[in-house]
């Protein structure tokens, strides 16, 4: 997959591409619906698959103090794009000169003469341009008058509601990560590489792999049954594990991260990428009075896992 990210210097395929826009933050099933439509176009114009994407998120970039809220970062969106089919990876810089773009410039300087774009694919709210002053009809009109194709897709929905990444996020903040996988088509993943923490799970007999969750949405904090990929090294796979999400309150205020106790494993993978898929909210994190009911809790939840993930 190609990563281009400033159109102002893009190297432009010869037949164009078929893009999709948007920010596809955890890539969920509404996102892979636009990305079917855009392989049937690309299929049939004969051009490459391709997404346009921003870093950092509009909303980052506009308020740059609000909570973490991303369900992936943009590594592993790639990673996901790419699985998907995309050759093109339009990860545009998001800076001043881009956000003052009115929209019909944005249509003129970076669809159709940055990228020589030939159709373009959004879904129905789809806003885009200074103030987000253009929206799906808006883009239309521009590439009828531009010269690049527009197909605007209905949002997916169950009888649940919209599938969408604000959906995503609250499922996980209520410990509902099985309505996140029904939305996303798939299990929420965290990937990161591993890091040595305070090794306190070796010294209890329950080693962890440590992940930061930083820049990432916080799901609810607890215990889950999850299973766990390693993705690189001689350890490579698919394991089965029991995993926290907190500050660990036992040991006193700490940054909230991701500890896996990953099941019948020995290796050593420090500084290895991992990607921990969240499938079942056990209990809530909770305070212990001593390492003893600490360990006792910790033999029980994986119990409780194994018990979870023998039933997939």
């Amino acid at each position: 997959m190609y990563i281009i990210r400033d159109y102002q210097y893009a190297t432009i395929p010869d037949t164009g591409t078929v893009v999709a826009i948007g920010n596809f933050d955890g890539v969920h099933l509404g996102h892979q619906a636009v990305l079917d439509t855009v392989r049937k176009h690309a299929d049939h114009l004969n051009c490459p698959m391709g997404v346009m994407t921003f870093e950092p998120h509009p909303r980052e970039y506009f308020a740059p103090d609000t909570p973490d809220f991303r369900l992936m970062s943009a590594e592993a969106k790639a990673h996901r794009l790419e699985k998907l089919g995309v050759t093109y990876l339009y990860q545009l810089n998001f800076n001043a000169a881009l956000s003052g773009l009115s929209a019909k410039e944005f249509c003129r300087d970076v669809i159709r003469d940055g990228l020589g774009i030939k159709h373009v694919v959004v879904g129905a709210d789809f806003c885009f341009g200074k103030g987000r002053l253009g929206d799906a009809d808006t883009l239309r009109e521009m590439g009828a008058e531009l010269g690049f194709g527009v197909t605007i897709l209905p949002l997916i929905a169950d009888q649940k509601g919209t599938f969408s990444s604000t959906a995503i996020r609250t499922a996980l903040s209520e410990g509902q990560p099985e309505d996140a996988a029904r939305m996303l088509g798939h299990w929420h993943r965290i990937d990161a590489r591993v890091e040595h923490g305070d090794a306190r799970g070796r010294d209890l007999g329950y080693p962890t792999a440590n992940l930061s969750l930083s820049g990432l949405h916080l799901p609810k904090f607890g215990v889950y049954a999850v299973l766990v990929d390693v993705l690189e090294g001689p350890y490579k796979g698919r394991y089965k594990g029991a995993a926290s999400i907190g500050d660990r309150p036992t040991f006193g205020m700490n940054v909230p991260n991701l500890e896996v106790f990953i099941f019948d494993f020995s290796g050593d993978i420090y500084d290895t990428e991992i990607s921990v898929a969240l499938v079942h909210f056990q209990r809530p994190e909770l305070k212990f009075d001593s390492l003893d009911e600490l360990t006792q809790q910790i033999e029980a939840d994986c119990v409780e896992s194994l018990a979870i993930l023998a039933k997939l």
